[in-house]
């Protein structure tokens, strides 16, 4: 069984001072890490990296500076489970069924497919347009965020099982 965790809009420093320590345990806990963007500098960056022990797939949010080359979408395989990943750029208005198209038009037909995105800071974990779609919120808690989040995925040939953690 592999873990891989989610997390999303770390904002350091702008927002946050450091990414917590219990989500820094469990980021490097995991066998593969997926950041949905919004790093926010490039030592933010340089540190989930360092976490991820180089297990990092990663795209870039509308805050990251241009020395975050990240792609705007990302995919990975985990298990015989494709998940696609974006920040989710853009106004609140129809991000879930923007986000799933992304992740339709990337999966390549792969199945099953899980969407991985950022953006709103909010915890997310429903369907959409037959696409099942999380958001781990903001890892750090940054605003508008209420408090840290992220989530795991226990993967398993092809079935996977995902739990939200917060502070």
């Amino acid at each position: 069984m592999e873990q891989v965790a989610l997390i999303s809009d770390t904002h350091v420093p702008s927002r946050a001072d450091a990414i917590p320590a219990w989500v820094r345990r469990r980021v490097g806990g995991a066998d593969h890490v997926v950041h949905a963007g919004d790093f926010d500098s490039s030592a933010a960056y340089a540190t989930v990296l360092e976490l991820a022990d180089g297990a990092l797939t990663a795209v870039r949010g509308n805050t990251d500076p241009g020395s975050v080359d990240l792609p705007l979408v990302d995919a990975l395989t985990v298990e015989g489970v494709t998940f696609v990943v974006t920040h989710g750029h853009g106004n609140r208005a129809q991000y879930e069924a923007r986000v799933a198209s992304i992740v339709q038009e990337h999966a390549d037909g792969a199945e099953p497919v899980v969407g991985v995105s950022g953006h709103t800071h909010e915890v997310l974990d429903e369907t959409v347009d037959g696409v099942h779609l999380l958001n781990p919120g903001s890892a750090t808690g940054a605003m508008p965020a209420p408090q840290p989040t992220m989530m795991t995925v226990a993967v398993e040939d092809g079935d996977y099982e995902v739990t939200t953690h917060e502070d």
